[in-house]
């Protein structure tokens, strides 16, 4: 399937690339992985470089684009052998350049297998930044999760990181696990922040269909926790990490002062990026585009000299300034006065936002609109119901604005 990308799109200022080899999968994991105990580096660097040509060649880009992040995500990044990294890194300076001095690049890092010569290895390329799936700091949860590390080992890799560097590190957590899991979640919370690290990333277990974890759950083996637990961790979390400093600045996402992820917010923002790898997804001036999910079908598009994207779509003024609403309200700094879409709101919905700001689900700063935490857990309900009010408006051939 042939899908060419609109020459005189802008160039992307971030780049993702997926790396989607893991030795085990997690019991709730849906991402596109690759079950291996040797991952074929040198295949999967060949694949990324002809899919960024293709790109280049597609776009019209002049070389070399500027970058301002990268990102290496998977799967498990920590399985790319000792000189992965900087071979990657020599793949992307024939495409791009980038301010060592300003660039954040990000790699995901499991703890089982992030050992110190790979972190020597991923400083020397030019990583920047660690994300770390610890995911919990209780044994029995890391086990019934299906994660290969314990908290030694978690607490262990935190150390190696500091100890290479690494000064920028991001921890994920995953909450609302069920009743039957037993753990002290605070307690978890403060570890992640006695670690030292930057960056906290909190996420909410889903029990997605294909996965073992959601046929135990349709089977009945596996009860979910209620919307009281599930909102009362998320809050815990958020008073432990807001009160130790942290900046609540995405509904997911926490950070010390000026250590956001930049790259999180090129998604956020409308900012043109590029998804190289199998199941990456682009944003390119308007369009959205995305790649065959699984590996072999990515392996094999780039070795018969094919394009890996599946699919794509031209987002249209409707439909952007829906998109626009929903991540404006995901960030802290929510819907600007400045914005017309604010303005929109407020003419076209004004009795929906008396109502949440008196639930105390939203609030206003100098005509902005944000979302507060307990409008965070409302928040697919809340932007549904506004964009129910927006289709019911915004027409085919409607004038208003």
């Amino acid at each position: 399937m042939n899908i060419p990308v609109a020459r005189g799109s802008p160039p992307p200022t971030g780049v993702y690339f997926h790396f989607p080899f893991c030795v085990h999968r997690c019991h709730y994991c849906d991402f596109s992985v690759q079950r291996t105990r040797m991952a074929p580096v040198d295949e999967w660097l060949d694949c990324v470089a002809a899919e960024l040509a293709d790109w280049f060649t597609d776009g019209g880009w002049p070389t070399p684009v500027k970058l301002e992040t990268v990102f290496v995500g998977g799967g498990t990044p920590s399985l790319l052998s000792g000189d992965g990294m900087p071979r990657l890194r020599d793949v992307l300076r024939q495409r791009c350049r980038w301010d060592a001095s300003r660039l954040e690049w990000t790699a995901e890092a499991n703890p089982a297998s992030l050992t110190a010569r790979l972190l020597a290895s991923w400083r020397e390329a030019g990583v920047t930044r660690l994300s770390l799936g610890v995911q919990s700091f209780d044994d029995g949860a890391l086990a019934w999760l299906g994660r290969l590390h314990d908290e030694s080992e978690a607490r262990s890799a935190l150390a190696r990181a500091r100890a290479a560097g690494f000064h920028d590190v991001n921890l994920d957590l995953i909450f609302g696990l069920p009743a039957s899991v037993p753990r002290d979640w605070r307690s978890e919370v403060a570890a992640a922040v006695d670690a030292g690290v930057t960056h906290v990333s909190v996420y909410g277990l889903t029990a997605e269909p294909d996965t073992p974890l959601g046929r135990r759950v349709g089977q009945g083996r596996v009860r979910m926790p209620d919307e009281d637990r599930y909102e009362s961790e998320y809050v815990a979390a958020a008073e432990e990490l807001e009160q130790a400093g942290f900046v609540h600045y995405e509904v997911s996402n926490f950070a010390r002062p000026g250590r956001e992820c930049r790259h999180n917010w090129q998604y956020w923002d409308g900012s043109s990026y590029l998804g190289v790898g199998p199941s990456a997804h682009s944003h390119l001036g308007g369009t959205r585009l995305w790649n065959v999910y699984s590996w072999e079908a990515y392996r094999r598009a780039l070795g018969e000299g094919r394009s890996p994207r599946e699919g794509f779509e031209t987002i249209g003024a409707g439909e952007s300034r829906l998109e626009r609403l929903w991540l404006a309200f995901r960030t802290n700094r929510g819907l600007p006065a400045e914005d017309p879409l604010n303005r929109f709101v407020r003419r076209e919905a004004g009795g929906m936002l008396t109502a949440w700001r008196d639930a105390g689900w939203l609030t206003e700063t100098g005509g902005g609109l944000r979302l507060t935490r307990s409008g965070w857990l409302r928040m697919d309900a809340m932007v549904a119901s506004l964009e129910a009010r927006m289709e019911s408006i915004l027409t085919p051939g409607s004038s208003r604005e």
